[in-house]
């Protein structure tokens, strides 16, 4: 009897509306969707952290595209369709930083799905990823006024912290992992 079974990192998601979202590791031909849908993410606070300087331009979306698997997770909340053809309502990341125990994440969503439950789905398999990784703690910054995410974040067990180098009007997210 086969087995209806999903490929890792991937999962079924239904929003209150009955709509269905594919959640899965992004795909080079997700590379277009992607460039086409990146505006329409937020906050803007958050895509310079994905694009370097704020924009999508074709290079950055290739490279977003094609994360290193053996530093980092990068998901998409996606239209049950082929990749390249699916819109894109959300895009959540951890990456290791280098020379440490320690994973950035990132999380957008698009304004039709925020707050519908799908930004604590994709947390939750980025902290599980991180898990997996044994590494000691799981960071990202988040804008001070955006408050569903600060609340989903507390939620979850982050705790804001105090650090160097965050940019102003952005809070710093920490889920400390270690046993």
């Amino acid at each position: 009897m086969p087995r209806n079974r999903l490929p890792p990192w991937h999962a079924e998601f239904v929003l209150p509306n009955r709509r269905a979202i594919l959640i899965r590791p992004i795909r080079p031909e997700d590379a277009a969707p992607l460039l086409g849908a990146f505006d329409l993410l937020g906050p803007d606070e958050i895509r310079v952290r994905f694009a370097g300087g704020g924009a999508l331009d074709e290079a950055a979306a290739t490279e977003l595209a094609r994360p290193d698997p053996r530093a980092e997770l990068t998901l998409v909340g996606a239209e049950p369709l082929p990749p390249g053809e699916a819109m894109i309502a959300g895009l959540a990341r951890a990456r290791i930083v280098p020379g440490t125990r320690q994973a950035e994440y990132a999380i957008l969503l698009a304004g039709y799905v925020a707050g519908l439950g799908l930004g604590r789905h994709l947390m939750q398999k980025l902290v599980k990823w991180s898990r997996g990784r044994y590494l000691d703690r799981l960071y990202g910054d988040t804008p001070e006024n955006n408050k569903p995410m600060l609340d989903l974040a507390a939620s979850m067990g982050f705790r804001p912290s105090v650090e160097p180098g965050v940019p102003p009007g952005l809070l710093r997210l920490v889920l400390d992992l270690s046993p």
